[in-house]
């Protein structure tokens, strides 16, 4: 059946990976904390442009580990959600164009008319024990740093632990020179960022404002983090706490690929489970 010609639609294509190893070093709450940026698994779509021609076959990347290496890919059964959003609404995708055969997962799909997009994944979750140093190191290093403070407070930071944890990404692209509205569509994702501001209509230094849900609610005092990479090399991670509706702002000054992130997490009473986390990334370009 043909599409209507402002869908994508699918397609079937490969594409290379590039590997960086990073080391970062984090004190909070009196602990210092040695990670190796590799064992991080954030979940995003990373592609080499988020400027696209219309009518243009496209294979969306979506990398599991930093935003530099992706250690494994998301085979199709873990997959919930795909969907597409454009001004003339939400439309949900097959898996068809799904591709998790190497270590990066790809979507095919093909342009359709000019404007401005928004290509969403949601995962199902999953259940991971951790021992205490690598689950102290990953809050540290992910900005889940209200968990790990409250686990010094509680005399936790030698406790292992069960984590349920799912995983939620987003993109926004621009398609030819037009952009288009409709991009704050909500997903309905356990958690998500929404863009308030399109990106294709600010430049460097200006002002970029996201609103972060959780189970579709706005979510208050969630610490967000933003960072990316430009010509000059990655930039300077930058972090902000989400306002009483759910709002956060940053400034992004430099042009690039940029994402926006963040982790939810609170102890649950679910059997054999003693923490639920609820991941979200957005990506997107800025000249």
């Amino acid at each position: 059946m043909r599409q209507p010609k402002h869908n994508f639609q699918l397609l079937t294509t490969e594409a290379p990976m590039r590997r960086r190893t990073v080391i970062a070093t984090l004190a909070i709450t009196g602990l210092a904390v040695t990670v190796t940026l590799a064992a991080a698994h954030d979940l995003f779509i990373k592609m080499d442009s988020y400027f696209l021609s219309p009518n243009t076959p496209v294979e969306i990347p979506i990398i599991n580990g930093t935003f530099s290496l992706s250690e494994n890919s998301i085979t199709a059964d873990r997959v919930s959600d795909v969907s597409l959003i454009h001004e003339t609404g939400r439309q949900e995708l097959s898996t068809q164009g799904w591709d998790a055969e190497r270590d990066t997962t790809f979507f095919s799909l093909r342009t359709g008319d000019p404007g401005t997009y928004v290509f969403g994944a949601s995962t199902l979750h999953r259940d991971l024990g951790l021992d205490a140093p690598d689950f102290n190191e990953y809050l540290a290093h992910d900005g889940v740093l209200d968990v790990l403070a409250q686990r010094a407070l509680d005399r936790e930071l030698d406790t292992d632990v069960w984590e349920r944890y799912s995983k939620h990404v987003k993109a926004v692209f621009q398609v030819g020179g037009e952009t288009s509205g409709g991009i704050d569509v909500v997903l309905g994702y356990p958690a998500e960022l929404i863009p308030i501001t399109n990106p294709y209509e600010i430049t460097a230094g200006e002002e970029m404002v996201v609103r972060a849900l959780v189970d579709g609610r706005p979510v208050a005092n969630q610490l967000v983090l933003a960072g990316g990479e430009g010509n000059q090399g990655p930039f300077k991670e930058l972090s902000a706490r989400s306002e009483t509706d759910g709002t956060v702002r940053f400034h992004l000054g430099e042009a690039g690929r940029w994402y926006i992130k963040f982790i939810h997490m609170v102890k649950t009473s679910a059997e054999g489970v003693d923490y639920e986390s609820k991941w979200a990334t957005l990506t997107f370009e800025i000249r």
